[in-house]
């Protein structure tokens, strides 16, 4: 009766890590973003360079951020 018992866990316990699977994360696609642009460069009309327009941009979404209230 008791190597019966301890069959069946043995059976339930390889068929649970069997069955398990891996718990690793997929790699993220935005870890190859880059630019190829030189940094500090105008914009072909004169205007901002594109240091200057990131800066515009991520200034602009915090202050958006600033009205949303919990």
């Amino acid at each position: 009766m008791f190597t019966k018992v301890l069959l069946s866990a043995a059976i339930a316990l390889g068929a649970a890590v069997g069955v398990a699977t891996s718990a690793a994360a997929d790699p993220s696609v935005f870890d190859t973003l880059s630019c190829s642009c030189e940094d500090g460069v105008p914009a072909a009309d004169g205007g901002p360079t594109v240091a200057e327009q990131v800066n515009a941009g991520i200034q602009s979404a915090l202050s958006d951020l600033q009205g949303i209230s919990d």
